[in-house]
């Protein structure tokens, strides 16, 4: 687990906030955030992570592995064409025009054992991440751009 300092920040500054899209950078999720103060925040994760809404997995880092139909393999990843991609796209569907961009808020942030960092939001929404390697390796950070950062493991970041 964290340090009480920086798991507080973590709290703070993920707590309240409202998820406003998933996407991906390369092979790292992107997940973007209205911070409760109103700024952006972000939260990009190099490892394994999911979005659960209720019992379903709507979104999870291995869909990566899986290329949409009638794509060639070799070509799915740089194009934006796999399993993630498009479940990212339906869920930001989903973020954008049923809830009329009033996304889900964050009222939940624990951060557990060996990295771990689950977000609990309104309408049965979890975003679960959990580090798998050992070693110094970044495995996610939150942040504002030009503000403060925080991450697993802590110092990396």
């Amino acid at each position: 687990m964290q340090g009480d300092a920086e798991a507080e920040s973590v709290r703070r500054l993920l707590g309240g906030a409202r998820l406003r899209s998933v996407g991906r950078a390369a092979d790292m999720g992107v997940l973007a955030l209205t911070g409760a103060g109103g700024g952006d925040v972000a939260l990009h994760v190099q490892c394994p992570f999911r979005v659960v809404h209720g019992d379903r997995v709507m979104l999870g880092s291995g869909d990566l592995r899986y290329v949409r139909d009638g794509v060639a393999e070799e070509e799915a990843f740089d194009a934006f064409a796999t399993r993630y991609d498009d479940r990212a796209a339906d869920l930001n569907q989903v973020l954008d025009r049923v809830l009329d961009g009033d996304g889900p808020v964050i009222g939940n942030v624990l951060l557990g054992p060996g990295g771990s960092l689950t977000l609990e939001a309104g309408r049965e929404l979890r975003i679960e991440v959990v580090p798998d390697r050992s070693g110094r390796d970044e495995c996610w950070r939150a942040f504002v751009r030009g503000g403060p950062h925080y991450g697993y493991p802590p110092g990396v970041v």
